[in-house]
């Protein structure tokens, strides 16, 4: 019983960085499934990558709330987690967008997770640290994230256009006078903006050439394909 009650006083006397822990973990959470769902999945459909965005940024929140209570230099702790993922993603080719989207729920859960909240309780001066952020300062630059995610994703700042390799079989739309008409029968059959074509090999054996075309990304699979080795 005794034990018990020592349990609660010291629970009692935390409660201040209990709140505090409970709040930035909200915080954060909401903030990286705002970025992973509703940014990054629409356009890649990996729930791998969803899934790994969402632990990453919990387990990293974590790790540097108690490493900061321990008085270990963010440089540290960030080599550590810089270390981990270089051995962990060397195992498999990761697209450039899904590793600046870890990067960015890294950095997101590192700042929530080192920031101090200044104002969550006056009763306890003792809590507040020389580098003081509120809730409403930590909230902000959250939302400061989402605004350069959201501005970098626009398509109205640049074009997007991803490639894509296809055996085509009418090989004698591959003329260049037959350009328009061949782009034409590629919209149709691919169900894609195609913008621009080019040939690559051409088998007159077997009556199938290789083209590689160029179409908008907006509501399409941003994935480009690398070409056949068979056909470089």
């Amino acid at each position: 019983m005794d034990t018990f009650n020592d349990f609660i006083t010291v629970l009692s006397s935390d409660t201040c960085r209990i709140l505090d822990l409970f709040f930035r973990l909200v915080i954060n959470t909401v903030f990286t499934l705002i970025i992973a769902r509703n940014f990054y999945f629409p356009k890649a459909r990996r729930r791998d990558f969803f899934f790994t965005y969402i632990l990453v940024g919990f387990c990293i929140f974590m790790l540097i709330h108690l490493m900061g209570d321990a008085k270990i230099k963010t440089g540290i702790a960030m080599g550590l987690f810089a270390i981990f993922c270089i051995m962990r993603y060397r195992t498999e080719s990761v697209p450039i967008r899904e590793m600046t989207y870890l990067f960015l729920v890294i950095a997101l859960s590192a700042i929530n997770g080192l920031a101090w909240a200044a104002d969550i309780s006056p009763k306890h001066p003792e809590f507040m640290g020389p580098l003081m952020t509120s809730m409403g300062e930590l909230i902000v630059t959250d939302l400061l994230f989402v605004a350069g995610v959201w501005i970098a994703e626009a398509n109205k700042l640049v074009k997007s256009l991803s490639t894509k390799y296809v055996k085509y079989d009418k090989i004698d739309l591959i003329r260049p006078d037959r350009r328009e008409e061949l782009i034409a029968d590629l919209k149709e059959r691919t169900g894609l903006d195609i913008t621009n074509v080019s040939i690559g090999s051409i088998d007159f054996l077997k009556d199938m050439a290789l083209i590689k075309i160029y179409y908008n990304t907006e509501g399409c699979d941003e994935n480009t394909q690398k070409m056949p080795k068979d056909y470089e």
